[in-house]
């Protein structure tokens, strides 16, 4: 079977609304850039969600909730790479982030104090206050996206509050790269 023969119908079945996916792009994107750092990774990371998506388009009929089942994907994609040791980690002190903002050096000292907040967090609170914040997610959406019950989603959420407000307070120290406090 080849690639494109892959991605056809079956006879007799109709093809899926592709607007049900792609309405989400723009969400899907922003939260790969959050997980990836970088615009290529981010791109491929998309582009790999859509591409399982689309494989298992005769699944959509049962889908409740697209969103969920989106970012579940996404988030079982970046866990599998990072598994794999496909992704680089990079340090995102020694980066420089490549996302648009105001002219104000005041704001652009305060969102480079917030990226360095959210890249200290601990992955598990940081993609729930993500999925949270950034893609205004519900606590059951997340949950369903990440696997987890909800629960553990709100006690994530509220210790990641918690550390990030400490954290761009000056109250909670970074750890540095040889694990010793700065």
């Amino acid at each position: 079977m080849t690639t494109v023969d892959r991605y056809r119908p079956r006879p007799g079945a109709s093809l899926p609304d592709v607007g049900l996916v792609l309405g989400w792009l723009p969400r899907l994107r922003r939260y790969a850039r959050s997980l990836r750092r970088n615009r290529e990774d981010a791109d491929d990371l998309v582009q790999d969600t859509l591409e399982r998506a689309w494989s298992r388009a005769g699944l959509w009929q049962g889908v409740g909730d697209m969103r969920s089942w989106l970012f579940s994907i996404m988030h079982n994609l970046h866990v599998d790479a990072l598994r794999r040791g496909r992704l680089e980690v990079v340090d995102i002190e020694r980066q420089v982030l490549d996302i648009p903002v105001a002219a104000a050096q005041s704001e652009r000292l305060a969102l480079r104090d917030l990226h360095k907040a959210l890249a200290a967090l601990p992955v598990e609170q940081r993609e729930v206050l993500l999925l949270l914040a950034v893609n205004g997610m519900a606590y059951a959406e997340i949950a369903a996206a990440l696997g987890i019950p909800v629960g553990t989603v709100m006690s994530r959420l509220s210790r990641g509050r918690a550390r990030l407000r400490g954290l761009m307070a000056g109250n909670v120290r970074r750890p540095n790269l040889q694990g010793r406090r700065e």
